[in-house]
């Protein structure tokens, strides 16, 4: 029991030393995901010629030109935020469905009671935006 409480304590010290998780997401062509994600709103850091680290506010994820498609298809990011009218109307105006012929899904109502809407990337990686309150 002693060995389970100290373990148990250094692992809450070592829970607060993390500051990020970062995913690394797929491209297939590395040009057209970097701009995509421009678009909509990420900043980004060029880290290699073949990888960018993309931020948005407190989101942040590494994009890489290297694809795989059963990895990118089988790939979801879920996306938290307050207001998911406002990411709505921003994904929308973009004409991202015409400009990069992505699929995306209006926010609905699910069986748990949460609205969400859906964005699949160039590449097949599906983020799916959950409004929290």
């Amino acid at each position: 029991m002693e060995r389970y409480t100290e373990m148990s304590n250094s692992i809450e010290a070592l829970s607060w030393t993390i500051k990020a998780v970062r995913p690394t997401l797929p491209a297939k062509d590395f040009d057209r995901s970097l701009q995509f994600y421009i678009d909509l709103g990420f900043r980004h850091k060029l880290l290699t010629d073949r990888l960018a680290e993309m931020t948005l506010g407190m989101c942040s994820f590494l994009l890489q030109n290297y694809y795989v498609r059963e990895w990118a298809d089988n790939f979801v990011i879920h996306l938290f935020v307050s207001d998911l009218d406002l990411w709505w109307d921003h994904i929308v105006a973009l004409d991202l469905m015409t400009r990069y012929g992505v699929k995306t899904r209006s926010p609905q109502l699910e069986s748990w009671g949460v609205r969400v809407a859906g964005l699949i990337d160039p590449a097949g990686v599906l983020w799916r935006i959950h409004e929290v309150p």
